[in-house]
């Protein structure tokens, strides 16, 4: 089979301006990037529309390192919507240079279900990468600035600073370093250091806002520290909203792409879902249920992450309604969570696969208790067998839920049309009832209990003597209303990515909080959290080339 960029690029594609024509999006609404690729203006959002269309989550279990193709089942589903005659739009994130230059490549999907362009959607796109990581790089010149002007200066103290640089890509040696080397010239002399861009929180920020106002007023609520009197310091005190918000003018903006069988698909944004919510804009989410009747999103990891997420952060902030869940699930993830090492998930085993469908079980838990109805998209890979698919869906009988095999990534859409006429069905019959886990007065500890136990598994929550302090602090400073935003490994139920399948008998630790007061949540960190990751043995950069032509090869 092809590799997915040549299938991309041997594709044909559409003109955007056709795409949008098809959409029922007026020519002059778009604000052309080129041939393919164009941004839409928010006036396009119809709060009416939005109440009388579908929509649907894509989420999965536990995943391997590499993942298990959400956004392939994403993309396929969409197309798949599209072919047994639905208006359906795919609503993703945008993808991050580090990973399509380190370990796990881009996000645009993957054999017959990709939406391109895949180069310039995995590159630099339209550049809300860049536009985030330039405003948030502003308020950390903003910052030092304040420490160095004496005549204007906050009295911030340096050792409480709590915000840091960006860029979007994977450079370890940023992670913990010491600026304002060189003489009183160059700053203040301090600790300090980088996260790659989809961990700041002004990402978080552009996919939380409802629009420009909104925006400035979340920019402007971004925690920095404290003064050495103990008064907290917020960013709207550095005067940095306004310059922050030019900058993201056009960042906030939803892009208008096409799959690989000419359906629209919206890309906006792209917070981690392991240390942030995990989807795309609200923004975006609310164009797509005003354009088409059927939208289809995704979220982050596995769905004791992404999904408790979408739910309980996003859903509620943006009082949105979503109608089915699709829970991905692969063989080999099956075969990893019953014990497979990592040179044997390509090895059929009706027993391995038994041992790990306990994962699987508790994620469609999970689905029942934000009152949702799911069915399991099986993203099949060569070597699985009919014996292992077969105990998967007798499995998924057991949860009154519907298994299919899909083959989006070998078929396409047409591969996909059996979970499009399912999750159709959940739709028609409408017995979701969409509820959060939690009432956001409730006090934070209890918000986090209800999560670790009810969601993770867990029978309990521990406090570092870090974290204690710090819950008192955000409690004085008015934080503890917020929903939270757990951060934990994606690896595990737990908070131990050695704990496969479905844990049990365990604890978890909250090691310390962060604040992200503008974006509106606090992040309980559950073990050791990484904001910027390292490249792996062989980065995926070292196979990737372009010719004199402009031929770009590699990226996957």
């Amino acid at each position: 089979m092809l590799t997915d960029i040549a299938i991309s690029q041997s594709a044909p594609i559409r003109h955007i301006k056709d795409i949008a024509a098809a959409t029922g999006i007026n020519n002059n609404d778009l604000e052309y990037y080129g041939k393919h690729k164009a941004k839409l203006p928010l006036k396009l959002i119809d709060e009416e529309k939005i109440r009388q269309h579908h929509l649907v989550l894509v989420t999965a279990i536990t995943p391997t390192p590499a993942g298990e193709g959400k956004t392939t089942i994403s993309v396929g589903l969409t197309d798949g919507l599209n072919a047994i005659g639905k208006k359906a739009i795919a609503v993703l994130r945008e993808p991050s240079l580090g990973p399509v230059f380190g370990l796990k490549g881009g996000a645009t999907g993957g054999g017959y279900s990709q939406i391109i362009p895949m180069e310039d959607i995995n590159l630099h796109f339209t550049g809300d990468f860049s536009a985030i990581e330039k405003a948030n790089n502003l308020l950390s010149a903003l910052i030092d600035h304040n420490l160095q002007n004496k005549k204007r200066s906050l009295q911030i103290d340096p050792r409480t600073i709590v915000w840091k640089r960006v860029m979007d890509m994977n450079d370890r040696a940023l992670r913990h370093i010491v600026i304002g080397l060189g003489g009183t010239a160059n700053g203040i002399t301090r600790e300090d250091g980088f996260n790659i861009t989809p961990a700041s929180e002004i990402m978080a920020i552009l996919c939380m806002c409802t629009g420009m106002e909104d925006l400035k007023k979340r920019l402007g609520n971004i925690y920095i520290g404290s003064t050495f009197a103990g008064e907290p310091v917020y960013a709207r005190d550095l005067n940095a909203v306004g310059a922050m918000a030019i900058l993201l003018k056009d960042a906030i903006k939803p892009n208008l792409v096409q799959t690989l069988e000419g359906n629209p698909a919206l890309l906006h944004g792209g917070p981690f879902a392991s240390i942030a919510q995990g989807t795309n804009s609200i923004l975006a989410t609310k164009m797509g249920l005003s354009l088409c009747e059927y939208v289809v999103t995704e979220a982050g990891f596995a769905a004791d992450l992404g999904a408790e997420k979408f739910f309980d952060i996003k859903c509620v902030n943006a009082n949105l309604r979503p109608k089915a869940v699709v829970v991905v699930a692969t063989v080999r993830a099956l075969r990893h969570h019953g014990g497979a090492k990592k040179d044997e998930l390509g090895t059929p085993s009706v027993t391995r696969v038994e041992k790990g469908l306990g994962n699987l079980g508790k994620h469609l838990e999970n689905m029942k208790l934000f009152g949702m109805k799911a069915v399991v998209a099986i993203n099949l890979f060569p070597g699985d067998t009919e014996e292992e698919i077969t105990v998967i869906k007798h499995f998924c009988n057991r949860y009154e839920t519907e298994a299919i095999s899909c083959t989006g990534f070998t078929d396409g859409g047409k591969g996909m049309t059996e979970l499009a006429c399912a999750v159709d069905e959940l739709i028609q019959k409408d017995e979701s009832d969409f509820r959060p886990l939690y009432e956001r007065t409730l006090p934070i500890e209890e918000k986090i209990y209800l999560i670790a136990t009810k969601v993770y598994g867990a029978d309990g929550v521990e406090y570092a003597v870090k974290a204690k302090s710090q819950l008192k602090h955000l409690k004085e400073l008015g934080f503890d209303q917020m929903p939270v935003c757990m951060a934990k490994t994606p690896k595990s139920l737990s908070d131990d990515e050695r704990k496969t399948g479905r844990p049990e008998n365990f604890m978890v630790t909250v090691r310390e909080f962060e604040f992200a007061a503008g974006a509106g949540f606090v992040i309980p960190i559950l073990g050791e959290m990484m904001r910027m990751p390292g490249l792996p043995v062989i980065p995926a950069a070292e196979g990737i080339d372009i010719d004199e032509n402009g031929i770009i090869t590699g990226l996957s």
